[in-house]
């Protein structure tokens, strides 16, 4: 068994600053740390319980399948805050099949990423012996 410590995912987008505005300014993401200078430097935001490492450049956008999911208090609200930012609502924030409230975002570079709100009364909330 590996014992993880910690973890993130790391992010090499086409355009490192652009990309930095929309997760740092559009999304409002909070800083943990930043490391290296000019444009390649690394950043790295809070995601919740986990982190996303936004350092280096790459000459092609992340693989297609790479997709974020971003948990929310409030879809409604959170879709009134990004359209109000600029950003570019893929999908407005809708009660899926499976019980959970999600709209779709991408960032500059086509990465999508799934804003989720978990409702009352949904199993994700439901915590066995708590």
């Amino acid at each position: 068994m590996v014992h993880v410590l910690s973890s993130r995912m790391l992010l090499r987008p086409t355009d490192p600053e652009r990309t930095r505005a929309f997760y740092g300014g559009a999304l409002g993401l909070a800083v943990y740390r930043e490391f290296g200078e000019g444009p390649e430097r690394g950043t790295v935001y809070f995601l919740g319980g986990g982190f996303l490492e936004v350092s280096g450049r790459s000459a092609e956008p992340p693989a297609p399948g790479l997709e974020l999911w971003l948990q929310v208090a409030d879809a409604a609200e959170a879709h009134r805050e990004l359209a109000g930012r600029g950003v570019e609502i893929l999908q407005p924030p809708l009660r899926q099949p499976w019980g959970l409230v999600e709209m779709w975002i991408a960032d500059p570079d086509g990465v999508r990423i799934a804003v989720v709100e978990v409702p009352e009364g949904h199993p994700l909330r439901y915590r066995p012996g708590i």
